[in-house]
């Protein structure tokens, strides 16, 4: 997909101000008008991967930040995930995301939350990230390469900033093995012209091309194969729930999430999480 149609397809409720104050409605309407505007109180609206904020937790379990330490988000949408580790950690965080709209939004979430100091959000690309090399500690990226053709470039770029010894933690979806993805919209792409979904091995490749060494690599397809069906289920009878990432693109919020589940469930996708290490020249 096109840095443009990338833009297109995230961009579609309007300017960032109008994103943010839309989240901050949407909390409030919940859970009052008093509610504390904090990483915790807007996690169930921006974290807005797959699985959301429980997803965000496993991450952050393999990416193991430290207090001080400088952490890359690598397709930081609204930023939800970059403020919550910010927070809970104490890690200085910089979100690189594609769309000028989304980084808007960042911003005054992150002002919002008072994490404006500890939370910096650049627009950019994941293929030529506007950041120095060896920069920083730690990296992760979340669902954000299924809408890029160049993953090999992506890796390469993160290899790039991260110090050596750095870690590098992805969780997002690849090609399943039962053939590609029936039904769309889903979260990644509106169109199937739209979503590059990498094979497992090629993922493999694409890592050790870059220069990194795969420290761990789990597919989640049985796992999560079954908890799709019921979540799909529980989406087509009840319906969509007050707050969730459809506050940000309302209008087809039901049917992107159910599409997905069906993906899930029908093996056509799959969630995997990878850890991978920088090589620091040690024999450890």
């Amino acid at each position: 997909m096109s840095g443009q149609r990338v833009q297109d397809h995230y961009a579609r409720p309007g300017s960032g101000t109008a994103i943010a104050a839309r989240v901050i409605a949407a909390l409030r309407a919940f859970a009052g008008a008093h509610v504390a505007i904090t990483p915790e109180t807007l996690a169930p609206i921006d974290h807005l991967h797959g699985r959301g904020y429980l997803a965000t937790q496993e991450l952050t379990a393999l990416l193991e930040p430290q207090p001080g330490e400088a952490i890359l988000d690598i397709g930081s949408g609204l930023g939800g995930p970059a403020r919550w580790i910010a927070a809970v950690f104490g890690c200085a965080v910089t979100g690189v995301d594609l769309t000028e709209e989304y980084c808007d939004a960042a911003r005054e979430l992150n002002a919002a939350c008072g994490l404006a100091d500890r939370v910096r959000i650049m627009q950019g690309s994941a293929l030529a990230l506007p950041l120095p090399d060896a920069s920083f500690d730690r990296a992760y990226s979340h669902n954000a390469v299924m809408n890029i053709a160049d993953k090999a470039g992506v890796y390469r770029e993160a290899f790039r900033v991260l110090r050596p010894g750095g870690r590098l933690v992805l969780a997002h979806i690849n090609a399943g093995p039962n053939g590609p993805v029936e039904f769309f919209p889903v979260g990644w792409a509106s169109l199937p012209a739209n979503s590059f979904l990498a094979t497992d091995e090629e993922t493999r490749r694409d890592l050790a091309a870059a220069g990194f060494a795969i420290v761990t690599f789990q597919s989640l397809a049985g796992p999560t194969a079954t908890t799709a069906g019921a979540a799909r289920r529980k989406l087509e009878a009840e319906g969509l729930p007050p707050l969730g990432p459809h506050v940000i693109r309302p209008g087809d919020g039901l049917q992107v999430q159910i599409n997905g589940m069906r993906a899930r469930e029908d093996g056509r996708v799959c969630e995997v999480q990878i850890v991978a290490r920088k090589p620091d020249g040690s024999q450890s």
